[in-house]
């Protein structure tokens, strides 16, 4: 791992400990099958030393507000959470940026918590997840929330959640139904026009879009066929969303992902705390091994600087200050992850 790529993390999570705490009120242990993780700025940035990243994006996951049925409780989790974000934001200048949560599927309301998050807060964007209690984003009565993201050309950070549906016993759903719900999301987002009319929002979708890349020409002829549209067009609606690489970047998925996104429209995320330190490694040797130089450095940096101007300039380096020992187990961790992707590749055995 080479740390001249100091890269920007546009996918990492916070778990603070009060949203835990009202989680659990709520009998709510884990997210997509997967216990909630420990969380600490601190251990955000032990991580992001590690990985050599300069700057990451906080942001919460499924299932931010949407358990709680009265707005009026979702509406004040998600601005507390807010305040959190931009507090740990300011605490750690330069380190941290954070995409708000909104009290989905209450579009007007989230259409408020946008306006303070992103006017007030200086949020570097906005969460919203693949869908809420059923509805998916791309539905109707969302307008409200859509002028106030186009008006301030905001970025969207699309994550899933949990499918509206049992599970499959034996299949934790962020294994498989995540790539589904982002999926799902993406073609009602095109279907409906909702990126043809509101052109100022950057989309972002998690974990390279899913199945959107593998699947985007059969999704546009379906379209195509429903609406009268040309396939064409369809299918540059689908380029036009940012993708991160968030347990992407195999030697199976990112070929395909840069095949298929714009230039200048994939972005580095690790999904940290949930993929926990050891898949991040694998899935950053992922770029480090196959990509050239410039690419390698577009993915992990400039494609992002771009996107989040504030974060190009004057960031510190991750961990100059780090104590001796701290550096040689590091660096033994990272050789060791070197290894295990190289060890695990297709034809290498």
């Amino acid at each position: 791992m080479t740390h001249s790529a100091q890269r920007i993390d546009v996918h990492q999570h916070t778990v603070p400990a009060f949203y835990r705490d009202v989680l659990a009120k709520a009998g709510i242990g884990e997210a997509g099958g997967r216990a909630l993780p420990d969380w600490s700025a601190a251990s955000a940035l032990e991580l992001m030393d590690l990985l050599g990243t300069r700057a990451a994006i906080l942001s919460v996951s499924t299932p931010g507000t949407g358990f709680l049925t009265d707005p009026d409780e979702a509406a004040s989790l998600a601005r507390r959470l807010n305040d959190h974000a931009a507090a740990v934001t300011a605490e750690h200048p330069g380190r941290f940026g954070h995409f708000a949560t909104l009290p989905m599927p209450d579009a007007a309301a989230s259409a408020t918590e946008a306006v303070r998050a992103l006017d007030e807060l200086q949020a570097d964007g906005v969460t919203l997840l693949a869908n809420n209690r059923g509805t998916y984003l791309g539905a109707d009565g969302q307008e409200p929330l859509w002028r106030v993201l186009d008006d301030r050309g905001a970025v969207v950070f699309v994550h899933p959640a949990e499918l509206p549906a049992p599970p499959v016993d034996g299949i934790p759903p962020f294994a498989a139904d995540f790539l589904l719900d982002t999926t799902r999301a993406a073609y009602l987002l095109v279907r409906n026009g909702i990126v043809r009319r509101y052109p100022h929002i950057r989309f972002i979708l998690s974990h390279a879009g899913g199945f959107v890349p593998y699947s985007s020409h059969r999704m546009a002829v379906t379209i195509a066929n429903d609406t009268g549209r040309s396939p064409l067009v369809v299918l540059d609606d689908f380029r036009s969303f940012y993708f991160d690489t968030a347990l992407s970047s195999s030697p199976a998925a990112l070929p395909t992902l840069l095949a298929f996104a714009h230039p200048g429209h994939v972005l580095f995320g690790s999904d940290w705390p949930f993929a926990p330190t050891p898949a991040g490694q694998y899935f950053a040797n992922g770029l480090d091994t196959f990509l050239p130089p410039g690419p390698l450095k577009a993915i992990s940096r400039t494609n992002a600087e771009a996107l989040f101007p504030r974060l190009a300039a004057g960031a510190p380096a991750p961990g100059p200050g780090r104590p001796a020992a701290t550096r040689l187990r590091q660096a033994a961790q990272r050789a060791a992850a070197r290894l295990f992707f190289k060890l695990v590749q297709p034809g290498t055995g």
